[in-house]
């Protein structure tokens, strides 16, 4: 009787599977000690190794043998290891399809298992090990020579974020950068090509010149900022994405006010590419890493504890004392222990920086009772993506192994569109979490608004309080709270702690101490250097900070001598006096910049960059171009004009007018002392400068 085919080739796959395995857990074995760990022969063993280096998947080497004569070495390779986990993956789809089958011929019913295709949940409870994408230490060293000849990507930020999760599992069941048909699938219906729910694109968005430099089934090495490899990928598709589209589902709108949205069309590249990954190493952290957990790492934190609910609280912001009344009766109500979870990767342009928060964390964790509470960080980039985040939020804490999440009001929402109305409603998320809770498989525990009774001293839930016109309800908002800070004013004990109080002063200080940046704009010759110089002169006057001038021409001479005036370089002069300037912000200086700066979209950027450590006051210096034009003492308007000059600002070049700048003043017919004081009243009255 001739074996089926079917099966025939299963076997096969199966003992590639497990050469592969044993090639990455032991690979300098010897060829018998190979054979004989994973149960065939040596001519079989052979002809599974032809087999695998004919298609890429097991490099084959020299060495000397103890007997000084040559012997062949195997490693697997990072295509054999990517092909070793999509293996994996089919036998567990079949294992599981087969068991469903048993299971209905013995019961007559489905056993409920979801078929599990090439991407998968293995059967698990919250406790289990999940897949991770690592290899073994030993091929990871060997894997790290092989990558240094690949062509490399340096990462972002963002995308280190990302594949860190990918790589230990944060992302699971993904096995890689999202290929083109996962990413329809997961923009349009949050669902991937499988459907498995997945509501976020998982992408590594790349320039058009890398995309042009490699071919599809090509390898390339993933580097983080320091240019050490993390990690290897096949990249099995290239395409460019409508980004409008994906601006339209993901995020609600395509509205650049939303900061994923602007990422989206400003910061990514052009293109994307997708494929799986085999992961090396993962990113190094030097701060906090004790509070630094994978998921497996919390999964058995949780089994040593004997948890078995585990609530996840998620911020980006501060615990205050309404957070902790709220957490501890969340946990009280899933009767479940409760694991602060707080984002320490990308958040939302202008939060406090996750160093400050971090201490705020662990000033207030002796507030909780230790035996059922702890914290970790995540290190996650946000989107700000409001309901969908709050879905993808509760898959990626189900892979910590969570089974509650608290879901708050206007989770992760970016606060204001174009049109100053939220990009979100109040309850949008919770509604979507709660639609797919099942399919999640965490329970949503709703974040109740605590608001402080202070007849009864003590915080309740405001929607539950039926003697509000007989009590004196106390709240302090956000912006309340940072008003407070900014003026040094009094923060009660009744909303924060005192040691979360001191930390926030630490690096929030009154504003008349805080430093800032001035960031003129304007066409040439608008007066832009002449009033910043005259600032310049009346705040060293004052005295009390220093004070730095980056003039456009200044910055050319000494900082960008080497660039030239094209569109690209010219956005690279102002991101490099952009960082100037936020290290002197950072600092507690003063800087004042007086570029041209004509694109809005580098303005924002720089913006962004500078107002995670102080103030940005945008002065647009609204000069007409004609008047520009009949000043134009350096004669370049001439030049522009005679076509001498290219891409010149206001004549062949565009101009993108301010839209909000904290100030506009005119130059025409108003002498410079007059413009300068009304910038030194601007400061003062944004508290900037004491009166």
């Amino acid at each position: 009787m001739t074996s089926h085919p079917v099966k025939a080739n299963y076997a096969e796959e199966d003992q590639i599977f497990r050469l592969l395995r044993q090639l990455d857990l032991a690979p300098d074995a010897s060829q018998r000690a190979t054979a004989a760990a994973i149960g065939i022969s040596l001519g079989r063993l052979n002809a599974l190794l032809r087999n695998c280096a004919d298609r890429g998947l097991v490099r084959v080497s020299e060495r000397a043998g103890p007997d000084k004569r040559p012997r062949f070495a195997y490693s697997i390779t990072s295509q054999g290891a990517a092909e070793k986990v999509r293996l994996r993956d089919t036998f567990l789809a079949r294992k599981f399809a087969e068991y469903d089958a048993l299971h209905a011929e013995l019961t007559g019913t489905s056993s409920g298992l979801s078929p599990l295709k090439h991407r998968t949940h293995p059967m698990q409870n919250n406790l289990s090990p999940i897949p991770e994408l690592y290899v073994s230490y030993e091929s990871a060293q060997k894997l790290k020579v092989e990558a240094a000849d690949l062509i490399s990507h340096d990462l972002t930020q963002r995308q280190t974020c990302d594949l860190e999760l990918l790589m230990n599992g944060g992302f699971n069941p993904l096995k890689g950068f999202l290929s083109e048909e996962d990413y329809n699938g997961v923009v349009d219906n949050m669902r991937l090509a499988d459907g498995t729910l997945w509501p976020m694109p998982i992408t590594l968005d790349v320039s058009e010149d890398f995309a042009n430099s490699i071919e599809l089934g090509q390898d390339i090495a993933l580097r983080d900022q320091e240019g050490v490899i993390l990690a290897t990928m096949t990249v099995t598709d290239r395409w460019e994405p409508n980004k409008s589209h994906e601006a339209e589902k993901v995020f609600g709108a395509d509205d650049d006010a939303h900061p994923a949205v602007n990422y989206l069309h400003n910061v990514a590249g052009k293109i994307y590419l997708g494929g799986p990954i085999v992961g090396i190493q993962q990113p190094i952290h030097y701060d906090f890493r004790g509070r630094r957990d994978t998921p497996n790492e919390l999964r058995a934190y949780f089994r040593k504890l004997g948890w078995r609910r585990i609530v996840a609280f998620q911020t980006r912001n501060p615990l205050h004392r309404a957070h902790q009344e709220l957490t501890f009766r969340a946990a009280k109500e899933a009767q479940a222990n409760l694991l602060i979870h707080p984002v320490v990767g990308m958040t939302k342009p202008g939060d406090i920086d996750h160093f400050t928060r971090v201490r705020c964390y662990e000033a207030v964790l002796d507030q909780y009772p230790a035996a059922t509470t702890t914290m970790s960080l995540l290190n996650l980039a946000m989107r700000m993506a409001g309901p969908r985040e709050a879905v993808w939020h509760g898959l990626i804490r189900k892979n910590h192994g969570c089974t509650h999440f608290i879901v708050g009001r206007d989770h992760a929402g970016p606060g204001k569109n174009s049109a100053g109305e939220d990009f979100y409603g109040p309850y949008d998320a919770q509604d979507l979490f709660r639609e797919y809770e099942d399919e999640i498989g965490v329970e949503m525990v709703d974040f109740k608004h605590m608001v402080y009774v202070q007849d009864r001293a003590q915080y309740e839930p405001a929607d539950e309080i039926l003697d509000k016109d007989d009590v004196t309800i106390l709240n302090i908002s956000g912006t309340e709270l940072r008003r407070r800070l900014s003026e040094g004013l009094e923060i009660p004990e009744w909303f924060s702690f005192p040691a979360v109080v001191e930390e926030l002063r630490k690096t929030k200080p009154p504003r008349a101490e805080q430093g800032f940046t001035v960031f003129f704009t304007g066409f040439s010759g608008s007066g832009k250097s002449t009033i910043a110089n005259a600032l310049m002169v009346k705040l060293m006057e004052m005295g009390g900070r220093p004070v730095t001038l980056l003039d456009g021409d200044i910055v050319r001479k000494n900082l960008s001598s080497e660039l030239g005036f094209s569109k690209e370089h010219r956005d690279l002069n102002i991101r490099r006096i952009g960082y100037v300037a936020s290290e002197i912000t950072k600092n507690g200086g003063i800087a004042i910049c007086a570029p041209i700066a004509p694109y809005a979209t580098t303005r924002r950027a720089v913006r962004e960059e500078i107002e995670q450590f102080g103030a940005f006051v945008e002065v647009h210096v609204a000069t007409s171009i004609e008047e520009c034009e009949r000043r134009d003492r350096k004669g370049l308007y001439k030049l522009a004009r005679e076509g001498k000059i290219k891409e010149f600002t206001g004549i062949s070049d565009p101009y993108d007018v301010p839209q909000n700048p904290e100030l506009s003043v005119e130059t025409e017919n108003v002498d410079v002392d007059n413009c300068a004081h009304q910038v030194l009243l601007k400061l003062e009255s944004m508290g900037l400068i004491k009166a």
